[in-house]
């Protein structure tokens, strides 16, 4: 006898909460057309009514938009990808570990990583100046990427000769209890590394980003590298073909190309002074 699949019924405050979603949409867009088609009516004024408009679009239309349409057509469950914080795909996962946060970080510090400073308005504002003055800034914030449906944990970087435009970075996301990677494979954490290149616009939010390298695989393998060198209780083992290879873009409309396979690193050997 055949079943039918029971629906969920439809609440009236879920109906509300997308009805508001929705339409704070489109309201920021209004604004965003407003704002422009204002500009040329007031001369040397519009510079700064531009210069406004582009904050308006970048930083509120673009993401409220965004948003609304990941929120019907992006899949809410693992595919090997991070999601930005308007729901856009990000960076792929490309990394995967067993141990505790304090045998990694121990692993990363060995290696010469640092750990990123949290995003705020002082760190968010020494990365701008240092940027532009070109000097040094080994604590760099990373922006936040989220997967299980939370941000990132924490995040480890390598500054690439003393430019904080272009660096190493590695997100890191610790695994839900008795969650298992497609196929049935354990692990405790997944990360994803990347190569920031340069600074630039984001080419689906026009927002200010760093742009990365679109060979994940290069980051990735010198991630791997780095800690096994440094570390040689790291063990690596690779599961081939993770994900089938593919050219894809990530969240800021970067190009990002990958083989698909996924090193598994085990730090769980590495004695750090924590009961574990």
């Amino acid at each position: 006898m055949a079943t039918t699949k029971k629906r969920r019924p439809r609440t009236f405050s879920a109906a509300l909460d997308w009805f508001f979603f929705v339409f704070a949409g489109l309201a920021s867009v209004w604004l965003a057309y407003l704002g422009f088609t204002e500009t040329f009516a007031v001369g040397w004024w519009g510079i700064p009514m531009a210069i406004a408009f582009w904050v308006l679009l970048a930083y509120l239309v673009l993401p409220r938009l965004h948003r609304i349409l990941t929120a019907v057509y992006v899949p809410d469950y693992f595919i090997g990808r991070a999601r930005t914080s308007d729901g856009l795909l990000g960076d792929p996962v490309n990394l995967a570990f067993m141990g505790t946060r304090e045998q990694i970080e121990a692993a990363l510090v060995a290696a010469s990583w640092r750990p990123a400073d949290p995003v705020t308005l002082r760190s968010s504002w020494r990365i701008i100046t240092s940027t532009v003055t070109r000097r040094s800034y080994d604590e760099a914030p990373v922006s936040p990427l989220f997967l299980f449906g939370r941000q990132q944990d924490f995040a480890y970087q390598q500054e690439f000769a003393g430019n904080p435009s272009q660096r190493h970075h590695v997100r890191f996301w610790r695994c839900p209890d008795g969650w298992l990677l497609p196929g049935g494979y354990r692990v405790e954490w997944v990360a994803a590394g990347t190569f920031d290149t340069a600074v630039g616009l984001s080419l689906f939010t026009l927002q200010v980003t760093h742009r990365i390298d679109a060979d994940t695989d290069i980051e990735r393998d010198h991630i791997v590298g780095s800690l096994t060198a440094a570390e040689p209780r790291v063990k690596v083992d690779v599961i081939r073909d993770f994900s089938t290879g593919y050219h894809s873009r990530n969240g800021g409309g970067d190009s990002i190309r990958t083989d698909g396979d996924l090193p598994i690193l085990d730090v769980s050997a590495i004695e750090t002074g924590v009961a574990v």
